[in-house]
């Protein structure tokens, strides 16, 4: 029996310009809508990212953060 889909948590985020237009245009691609395609990433997490580049482009986001926010 397939898991039923709801939506139980909202919370308020803060995205970067670039973050979200990638949203946007990956919900449209995928049919679906931003917060249920922010779903589907997180629940499928561990399967979408390729693990031998997500901590050198986790560190390159983390050292230009404090320079994005100005």
């Amino acid at each position: 029996m397939p898991k039923r889909f709801r939506l139980t948590r909202r919370f308020p985020c803060a995205m970067t310009e670039d973050g979200y237009r990638r949203l946007k245009r990956f919900a449209k691609e995928a049919g679906l809508d931003e917060g249920e395609a922010l779903s589907f990433l997180f629940e499928n997490f561990d399967s979408i990212i390729d693990e031998d580049t997500f901590g050198h482009r986790l560190r390159i986001f983390n050292s230009e953060l404090e320079a994005r926010k100005k």
